[in-house]
């Protein structure tokens, strides 16, 4: 009878163990295949990215068994880890680990002394001196401890609202001891002025801004306001400019310092217009530079309509609130060549954001150019603010450069929108007295005005070239009139232009001339909007002054549609009235007439502006790196 019984029993222990050894053959370990999408989140999750750790830190916290102690006390395993580092049980891999973890736990509830720890650590770990070797390039924990470096420094000097970055010297709270921080104030000179508050501009989230550049590198960057300085006539700094600026925390001997209770460092401030590397441990590292967000801050709540259509109407609105019509975002610097920007017709610099955007994130424009920008009253007759362009070119050089020693600042390049692409032409004309004879019968001093009527008269038809002026590129200009500047809505607006007073008495004694003292007689306004009118006397003399020889000119032509370029127009101006013979080249781009933010359009710059700096270059025999690149090829229609 016991027989089946064990027969039975047998059976069940071989088909027990059949079902554990299939188990068993499975094993606790097993691999699924993911996507690349998959494979590179898992590789990149760390603290800045994910809220969470690297697995390099998981995997020290394991190895030194505090991964329960960090989930429940971090600041107590934080404090063992950093115990071992510095009585020589830990290296590079903890230091790290030291960095990240101080960082996560300075996000959740630790705060500034954690912040400012992430950023010591990290420090040393891309920066160890003589302790350890610096890690290899390809490690990707260089990069992490670069933007930890950044962003710990950036919330550790934060001001106690936290809108700004403190920089001044200051100690600070650690948790293990104590930070120093020494700073010269004299750091905070720039050209002239003295610069001030500073926010942290990685943090700014942009719009109305189609690309953003940033330099990757050490330091928290940082968008800095600036003091007036002392004015130069024709030419001054913006006054509510935001320039780019890094701060960096210099530590010496960092890892020995980890160990001494008190931290010691020097605080340093870099302007990207003066400095892009530093030297640390004998290495030239790049600073961390926020390029479009400085000017995108700066930009940020410009009253740009009530200015541009204000400067339209009000022929006096610029001498009330502008020190200066020539200005700049970064002080003259020597050996930059001047690009000058010159809006048009009820616009502003601000209209130019887009493509000096472009143009500064690439460091072949960025290191060898300077922008400047020339702001008008754009209601005001054409040739009065053609002479006051002159007349601030003229000044800015002769303030900048007395005594003729910079080449560059006499390889000026201007840029017209519009009706600043009059005025830019008027900078490199010379029309000798064809302009005065076609518009009054007798010579100056023979016309009955006051001297004063008469000598703005003169200054501002008789004109000559800048002579610091070497090439013009004219985007969407009416050469020959814009066709909606002749219509009746137009000149009605025209008719509300309030003149400056100089010229309001100007144009008021030549309305009392007679039909054998001026053509002007019957004149309905003198206005920029009736000189861009087709057929004025001012288009059809401009459009018989050659530019003058040694002047290069480009044109930049808008046209709507598909159809044929030469029976195009832009909205505001036909092909054939942008359209000039004598130009070095010219592209057309499917546009309408506000075609500065087109990225065609910034190509074409881009694309002169290095052709003008390798023919400057060559000229003055200091070229160094040559500018390379397919926008040096021939120009072309598109």
């Amino acid at each position: 009878m016991t027989w089946p019984i064990f027969r039975y029993s047998v059976k069940g222990t071989i088909l027990l163990a059949g079902v554990l050894l299939a188990i068993g053959c499975a094993g606790p370990i097993s691999v699924e295949r993911v996507d690349h999408a998959t494979v590179h989140q898992e590789l990149t999750r760390n603290v800045l990215s994910a809220h969470t750790l690297s697995d390099q830190t998981r995997n020290v916290l394991r190895q030194r068994s505090l991964t329960d102690l960090y989930q429940e006390r971090p600041e107590y395993a934080v404090a063992d880890l950093h115990t071992a580092v510095v009585e020589g049980q830990g290296g590079a891999n903890e230091v790290f680990a030291l960095a990240e973890m101080s960082f996560l736990h300075a996000e959740e509830r630790g705060g500034r002394p954690y912040y400012l720890a992430s950023a010591l650590y990290a420090y040393a770990f891309l920066f160890p001196g003589t302790a350890s070797q610096p890690p290899d390039p390809y490690d990707p924990r260089l990069r992490l401890a670069s933007d930890m470096y950044n962003r710990g420094l950036t919330s550790g000097l934060a001001t106690e609202e936290g809108d700004e970055i403190a920089i001044r010297p200051a100690s600070y709270q650690l948790p293990f001891g104590q930070l120093d921080v020494a700073f010269d104030p004299r750091d905070l000179a720039w050209g002239g002025r003295q610069l001030t508050g500073f926010f942290p501009a990685a943090e700014l989230e942009i719009s109305g801004l189609d690309n953003r550049y940033r330099q990757s590198g050490i330091g928290a960057p940082l968008a800095a306001g600036t003091t007036q300085g002392q004015l130069a006539k024709g030419f001054q700094v913006a006054v509510r400019v935001k320039t780019p600026v890094t701060a960096l925390l210099r530590i010496d001997d960092p890892w020995r310092q980890l160990g001494g209770g008190i931290v010691r460092g020097q605080l340093e401030l870099h302007p990207s217009s003066d400095v892009k590397t530093i030297l640390i441990d004998q290495r030239q590292v790049p600073l961390e530079v926020e390029y479009t967000a400085s000017l995108a801050y700066m930009l940020s709540g410009v009253p740009a309509w009530e200015f541009e259509y204000g400067g339209f109407l009000r022929g006096n609105l610029l001498d009330k609130n502008v020190p200066s019509r020539l200005v700049a975002l970064e002080p003259y610097q020597s050996g930059r060549i001047p690009v000058v920007f010159v809006h048009g017709t009820a616009s502003s610099p601000v209209r130019w954001a887009e493509m000096l955007n472009d143009l500064r994130g690439d460091p072949r424009i960025r290191d060898h150019f300077q922008f400047w920008f020339f702001s008008y009253e754009t209601g005001n007759p054409v040739p009065y603010s053609a002479m006051l362009l002159r007349d601030a070119l003229r000044e800015a050089v002769a303030a900048l450069d007395p005594s003729g020693e910079d080449p560059s600042l006499h390889e000026m390049v201007v840029i017209g929108h519009s009706q600043g692409g009059l005025l830019t032409k008027m900078a490199a004309i010379d029309v000798g007295d064809r302009l005065w004879n076609s518009a009054f019968k007798k010579p100056p001093e023979e016309l009955d005005v006051s001297p004063q009527s008469r000598e703005i008269l003169k200054q501002a038809l008789f004109i000559k070239p800048v002579p610091s002026v070497r090439r013009l590129i004219f985007i969407a200009t009416p050469h020959g009139g814009s066709y909606v500047a002749g219509d009746r809505i137009s000149h009605f607006v025209a008719s509300l232009v309030r003149l400056p007073g100089n010229l309001l008495r100007a144009t008021s004694e030549i309305s009392k001339l007679d039909r054998e003292s001026t053509v002007l007689v019957g004149q309905p306004g003198f206005g920029s909007i009736y000189a861009m009118t087709p057929g004025s006397l001012l288009v059809r003399t401009l459009a018989r002054t050659p530019i003058v020889k040694g002047v290069k000119a480009h044109s930049i032509i808008a046209v709507r549609g598909d159809g044929p370029a030469e029976t195009g127009d832009d909205g505001v101006v036909e092909y054939k009235s942008a359209h000039i013979q004598g130009v070095d080249s010219e592209f057309v781009v499917r546009s309408g007439h506000s075609t500065q933010s087109d990225p065609h359009t910034i190509e074409e710059v881009r694309r002169i502006l290095l052709l003008h700096w390798a023919e400057s270059c060559t000229k003055s025999r200091n070229c160094g790196l040559m500018p390379d690149s397919p926008s040096m090829m021939a120009s072309k229609t598109r």
